[in-house]
């Protein structure tokens, strides 16, 4: 399968000094992975799927934390 090959390359990307537009592309790009992962998902039921989806989601979640970025406090 040629999207869960993709999916396990992003997941091994090295996500060091990023600029603002690839951290952009990767959180889109995460998306795209976990919303096609899903269609195969609910036709399997795999569980692997499942945890692949998970871990793809908690790197979604960090690059997209440091897009936002930390709240000013005074």
């Amino acid at each position: 399968m040629d999207l869960l090959d993709r999916a396990h390359e992003f997941e091994n990307r090295s996500l060091r000094s990023l600029s603002t537009s690839d951290r952009v592309k990767i959180s889109r790009e995460a998306k795209a992975l976990i919303l096609d992962l899903n269609q195969i998902y609910k036709a399997k039921k795999d569980e692997k799927i499942m945890d692949l989806m998970k871990r793809l989601t908690v790197i979604k979640r960090k690059v997209e934390k440091r897009l936002k970025g930390a709240p000013l406090t005074a």
